[in-house]
């Protein structure tokens, strides 16, 4: 099976995602900077999970470059990621409205966990499909941020208990772990090329 359909879903429906986040930032009851005060959670979740969103779009296009074909597993697969991908905006409201309360937190954490769980899942079918020597499975090579994330959303989770902003923080901590440019399937490709 070709995948371009697959990438293509996958482009439209994360664009959605982002979409429904940003309709849920409400216009401030003034003209002034105090006006924006009582948003001010709701736009700082925006970003932090906007930033998710974008690292998930950014990892499944280099993920899909190197993608000769898919299989049924696969597709069912990226649906399971995009399931979870799609509950972001959900949970992105809730901690905004709430202020970053604890069980919202605990919840938003839950969500990036199975986010992450669902890449691992389609990764693995996809190294599955295409083998040991494929192009992933080089890029890859240990994956080291791709095992701490899960170790950190789940002391993310487990903070949140405690504190909602302690939990933020691993959740930001992910994040920023992710931003840093990772070249791993673009060098790859790029020493296949030449």
């Amino acid at each position: 099976m070709n995948k371009t359909r697959l990438e293509a879903f996958s482009d439209g429906v994360l664009a959605i995602i982002i979409t429904i986040m940003v309709l849920e930032i409400k216009v401030p009851h003034g003209v002034d900077f105090n006006s924006l005060k009582p948003i001010l959670p709701v736009f700082l979740s925006y970003i932090l999970s906007f930033i998710y969103v974008g690292i998930y779009w950014n990892n499944h296009h280099h993920m899909m470059h190197t993608v000769k074909q898919v299989s049924g597993g696969i597709l069912w697969a990226n649906l399971h990621l995009l399931f979870w991908l799609s509950l972001i905006p959900f949970v992105t409201a809730w901690i905004g409205e709430n202020h970053f309360a604890p069980f919202p937190m605990t919840m938003y954490g839950v969500i990036l966990l199975m986010c992450a769980v669902a890449y691992f899942i389609l990764q693995a079918l996809i190294l599955k499909k295409h083998g040991p020597d494929s192009v992933l499975s080089k890029a890859i090579g240990k994956d080291i941020k791709g095992k701490l994330s899960p170790v950190f959303y789940i002391l993310g989770i487990i903070a949140s208990s405690f504190n909602g902003l302690i939990a933020g923080g691993f959740y930001v901590l992910v994040a920023i772990m992710w931003l840093i440019p990772d070249n791993r399937i673009e060098k790859i490709v790029a020493e296949k090329e030449d």
